[in-house]
């Protein structure tokens, strides 16, 4: 039985209307607060709608972007070189120079090519003046098929290791006396072209180089042709990853040109480096072992026939967090007689502040079977240098 049938049935026809009374107020109320919901949302987004209108209407209008690489600023740096020097033979010992200031500008383009200019500025020390050439200045192909890749212009050769660096990126300050007897201080660079293709090798890195320019003026070996004698240079890079600390880098090169007799000379080159750089450790330790082998062979006036050779041999290592020591020895002839012998050994302690300034001692000692009167030079002398190297702006990568 229901609780409602004790109550007496007078009552009981009240008690139904209040309770259907007290139902129908329930029911008003969730229907006034349900509208009152509907009414709130919709005027939020009533509001929301008219905020959105009125952003859109303050915004510009959106502008067509410029080509990529058309309109952008190039990547600029200086990069100051000053040296003093000493050494032991001559008059004039001392020297403090602005040895160069290199002005770099470089960008991208747009997608199918980049270019690179390097302007140099050199001081010499006999006179004090100075003077400034193009020292690089080249276009390269960013898309080509088949990983073929082009550059034009005026740049150094694929030469080595050594060749493709520019000076003060270098972990010493002399360069090593093969290769200014063989190429010069500035070593091989001319105007032309330069052909590269990656090949599809599977198990290492593997890239073929073909190149044909003129020649340097100032070039020791190979004279800037009056005719169609090109320099012509090959160059067979091949790199393995030994483990994910050590690299092997082994290269082989040829080249060939007119030479100052106006007769052929041709140039073989080996290069061999390992280098060493722990992942765990990578700020503190570092160990660089690198090897360049020349040989040349040169036609000379009455058929005469020189076959010179020269190599250096460098090991570079990291002894702390900003702290760096280079050793090298080298052997060298001079390219047009093999009679001439020189031999030096040096070490250079380095100290890196930044990437952006570093500060180089060296020490160098050199031995030679013939004086040269023309410079002054002993067949035994010391020389020692010290450079501080400053870069503004944009500092890009080194070459590995």
């Amino acid at each position: 039985m229901s609780v409602i049938s004790f109550i007496p049935q007078s009552e009981n026809m009240n008690f139904k209307k209040i309770l259907l009374f007290i139902m129908l107020l329930i029911a008003a109320k969730v229907n006034a607060q349900t509208k009152a919901q509907t009414d709130s949302a919709k005027n939020d987004s009533l509001m929301l709608q008219k905020i959105q209108d009125e952003m859109q209407q303050s915004q510009p209008a959106a502008q067509p972007q410029a080509h990529a690489g058309a309109s952008a600023n190039p990547d600029i740096s200086v990069i100051g070189d000053f040296r003093g020097l000493y050494r032991s033979y001559g008059k004039h010992n001392f020297d403090a120079v602005l040895n160069e200031a290199e002005f770099s500008f470089q960008s991208v383009i747009d997608p199918y090519a980049r270019a690179d200019f390097f302007y140099s500025v050199s001081e010499d020390p006999a006179t004090g003046k100075f003077s400034g050439e193009v020292e690089e200045g080249y276009l390269t192909t960013l898309a080509l098929p088949a990983h073929l890749q082009l550059k034009a212009g005026r740049f150094k050769q694929s030469l080595g290791r050594l060749n493709l660096v520019h000076p003060h990126a270098l972990p010493f300050i002399d360069m090593p006396d093969v290769y200014k007897n063989f190429f010069g201080e500035e070593g091989l660079k001319g105007d032309g072209i330069s052909a590269s293709w990656l090949l599809p090798n599977p198990l290492f890195y593997q890239e073929l180089t073909f190149e044909a320019t003129d020649v340097d003026p100032e070039s020791p070996t190979f004279e800037r042709s009056s005719g169609n004698n090109y320099l012509y240079l090959a160059h067979l890079r091949n790199f393995w990853d030994l483990s994910a600390n050590a690299t092997i880098e082994f290269g082989l090169t040829g080249s060939t040109g007119e030479n100052l007799a106006g007769k052929r000379t041709n140039i073989g080159a080996l290069d061999f480096t390992y280098k060493w750089k722990p992942v765990q450790f990578n700020t503190y330790k570092q160990f660089t072992f690198q090897n360049e082998f020349y040989y040349s062979h040169a036609q000379q006036v009455g058929n005469n026939i020189v076959n010179a050779l020269g190599f250096y041999s460098m090991i570079y290592t990291q002894i702390g967090k900003r702290t760096f020591l280079t050793g090298m020895f080298d052997y060298s002839n001079a390219p047009t007689s093999n009679t001439f012998v020189q031999k030096s050994g040096s070490i250079t302690l380095g100290w890196e502040a930044t990437e952006f300034q570093k500060i180089e001692i060296e020490a160098k000692y050199t031995t030679m079977n013939q004086a040269e009167a023309e410079y002054n030079f002993e067949k035994n002398f010391t020389t020692a240098f010290l450079r501080w190297i400053f870069v503004i702006g944009s500092h890009g990568a080194h070459r590995y």
